[in-house]
């Protein structure tokens, strides 16, 4: 994997398909598994390394990227139960530098003068399992695991069992009240712990069957989360508290304030917890805390920060998975020297072929690493890489795992050649112009690019069939039963066949067919994207249907676009740059969603323009009914409109207008035409106030549109 970013649409996404897999699979073995492959810091660079790409491509953003998900599904074996309050995660920093960025993004989106004090709380950042306790009427009723976020595990019974939790509240604490925290195993309590273990087994006669925990992470969690309270009661667990989820009242308006009455009511908390009145005192605290980090009973892998003003943070909110008020400022990682042993190519749902080096195994930080992707050929060449050289990896910040040194480079050896032909299909593999990417021609007719494609239709971000997974569709594309996404609604067309296949019995195959049918009436935003039409990525799928409503209507957009683009002709004497500028501006106007410029135009002209993907997509639009699309949104009096804001906001920065016009079921506008519903407008507001009133349209002041914030709840 490159230091460097994606360079087209189709290289991001798909690398981020492959690290939305990559990092599910490390989520489940985290947080459903207590069986984690690779360290905090190596899963922290692969999340880092998506929200890079993300951040570059944010049109491509998928329903199931880290960056708006939280933790994994709960275990089976444990009750789930919703949290009333989703236990967010946070974003994370790796320099001085992004704290200061993380500084500068309040104050700007709370308007903020240079000289306004932005006071932050800092703490070491645990390596627990992460718990929420309830109180009710001042006593503990239920205590939940973070689980995927929205729905925990119970382990109240088991929690009742750690001494450092209280059962109740003073008298003076609200009637309900969330505490959370983390769950976790001193190192020294480990040490004797996975001693014990190893003792009971020899002392059974068979050491080999010892259950010892990889560090005391994975102790907590598989101490926690036990059938039987009485294993939880025999390991020793501490509890560190460090914030809260629902309240019906707060006993401070400020976090440090908050966590002191934690305090007082008999909750451990760090010891190095500190309010800071600026950043530098942050950071400060950061390296104090950094340099303890040895001599602490507990591991950690970085400090957090919250801002301190409780107001601030309900002004702030928050986007995806994380608060905008609070962030994780990580530890950095480790190197290490290796074998790379080979480079195998591997070909992708875009037809993309990656190269992965395989490498000797090698022990970073704690983790023993097999593989790295080199991401296309011009990395190779970059690194001058081939087998048999000895690399320097690295496990942080940028990328992970990531080789970041050639050692044996000038040994003379024949530099590694890049296939020319696909390793799966046979056909040509190219580089188009202006592409880093090498790109097998083979379409439908390369086995990889089949399955891989049907992979992403039925996969959790798209139409999320359960049961209908990768060696599944393997299975089915080989008989012959799959090439087109419309094929999978004819599965009941060889139950029977089904029935004869090993491995498949009666209860399964129907499973299978009733999930199918299930998706007969899929939302049309997963539809959408589930069909991987370039450029068409999670985000963008969902912002075209909120403008569109239906697919059919999409459908019309495309044919327009397509006509729009035969029509519009190369004026006389008008170079080719000026015309591509000037069709690219007609196609983005003509979309009429901001978020979806000329790219996304092009890329729906494409797809409608060639017939085999017009037969596909009416092949499954006989066999599905998407509704129309639908935004949940808080009721108010301009859900469903468009609102333009103007001039100068006073109380607030544009991009928390925006999203609070967004929270209420807006549309938000920069410009004003006919379709404006509502202007907002401040100090400073000019043409846009001429235009609204030549249209007739409704203008209030800043005043007037917290009024109608207010009203809606």
């Amino acid at each position: 994997m490159p230091a460097t970013l994606p360079q087209t649409d189709e290289e991001a996404a798909a690398e981020l398909e492959a690290l939305a897999a990559e990092i599910a699979r490390h989520n489940r073995l985290y947080h459903t598994d207590d069986a984690p492959e690779i360290s905090d810091a190596a899963y922290d660079a692969l999340v880092r390394r998506n929200l890079a790409i993300e951040t570059a491509f944010p049109s491509l953003v998928r329903p199931d990227s880290p960056s708006v998900q939280v933790g994994a599904a709960p275990a089976a074996h444990l009750a789930k139960v919703a949290h009333a309050r989703p236990m967010l995660s946070l974003d994370n920093a790796f320099s001085d530098e992004e704290v200061a960025e993380f500084v500068g993004r309040i104050r700007r989106f709370l308007s903020l003068g240079a000289d306004e004090p932005v006071a932050l709380t800092a703490e070491p950042k645990i390596d627990g399992l992460s718990c929420s306790l309830r109180y009710e009427n001042r006593r503990l009723v239920q205590a939940l695991t973070r689980g995927d976020g929205a729905v925990g595990e119970d382990v109240t019974a088991n929690v009742l069992t750690i001494a450092d939790i209280p059962r109740t509240l003073p008298a003076a604490a609200p009637d309900i009240f969330e505490v959370r925290g983390e769950v976790y195993m001193e190192k020294a309590a480990f040490a004797d712990l996975n001693a014990r273990l190893l003792a009971e087994a020899e002392a059974a006669g068979d050491p080999t069957k010892a259950r010892r925990f990889a560090n005391p992470r994975n102790a907590a969690a598989g101490s926690l989360r036990q059938k039987d309270a009485k294993v939880t009661e025999s390991r020793p667990l501490r509890f560190l508290a460090h914030g809260w989820g629902e309240t019906s009242a707060l006993p401070a308006d400020t976090q440090a304030g908050v966590v002191a009455t934690l305090v007082d009511w008999g909750f451990p908390v760090a010891d190095a917890f500190a309010r800071c009145e600026t950043t530098e005192a942050a950071l400060a605290a950061y390296r104090a805390i950094e340099a303890a980090r040895a001599d602490l009973p507990f591991d950690i892998d970085g400090v957090v920060y919250k801002v301190d003003r409780l107001d601030w943070q309900a002004r702030l909110g928050t986007i995806g998975r994380a608060p905008r008020w609070g962030l994780a400022h990580k530890f950095p990682a480790e190197r290490a020297q290796t074998t790379l042993n080979a480079i195998d190519i591997q070909v992708g749902r875009t037809g993309k072929l990656t190269p992965v080096a395989r490498l000797e195994p090698v022990t970073v930080g704690g983790v023993v690493v097999t593989n790295a992707t080199l991401h296309n050929a011009d990395e190779i060449a970059r690194l001058g890489v081939r087998p048999g050289d000895r690399v320097v990896l690295q496990r942080a910040g940028d990328v992970i795992p990531q080789i970041v040194e050639n050692l044996t480079r000038d040994e003379d050896r024949a530099a590694f050649a890049f296939p020319t032909h696909c390793p799966e299909c046979g056909s040509e593999a190219v580089r188009e112009e202006g592409e880093v990417d090498i790109r097998c021609t083979g379409g439908l007719i390369c086995p990889a690019q089949r399955i891989e494609r049907l992979k992403h239709f039925v996969s959790r971000g798209a139409l999320d069939i359960e049961g209908l997974g990768e060696k599944t569709i393997e299975q089915f594309v080989a008989l012959g039963w799959l090439k087109e996404p419309a094929d999978i609604f004819r599965l009941k067309d060889h139950r029977e066949a089904m029935l004869g296949l090993e491995g498949w019995k009666a209860k399964s195959v129907d499973n299978l067919l009733d999930a199918v049918e299930a998706k007969r009436a899929p939302d049309a935003a997963r539809l959408l994207f589930g069909l991987g039409i370039r450029h068409i990525g999670a985000v963008t799928a969902r912002d075209l249907l909120k403008h569109y409503t239906t697919l059919p209507a999409l459908r019309e957009l495309g044919e327009a676009l397509i006509a729009l683009r035969d029509a519009t002709q190369p004026a006389l004497g008008e170079d080719s740059t000026k015309h591509s500028v000037r069709l690219d501006k007609a196609i983005a106007e003509r979309i009429g969603v901001a978020q979806a410029g000329a790219a996304v135009g092009h890329a729906l002209a494409d797809f409608f323009h060639e017939p085999h993907n017009v037969e596909a997509w009416d092949d499954l639009l006989r066999e599905v009914s998407p509704p129309d699309y639908v935004v949940a949104a808080r009721a108010s009096e301009v859900s469903g409109k468009t609102v333009v804001f103007t001039g100068t906001l006073e109380t607030m920065s544009r991009d928390e207008a925006k999203a609070q016009a967004e929270t209420l079921g807006a549309r938000v506008s920069g410009s004003v035409s006919a379709k404006t519903d509502l202007v907002v407008a401040g100090p400073g507001a000019g043409s846009k106030i001429k235009k609204a009133g030549e249209l007739g349209i409704r203008v209030v002041d800043e005043a007037g549109w917290q009024a109608i914030v207010a009203a809606a709840g």
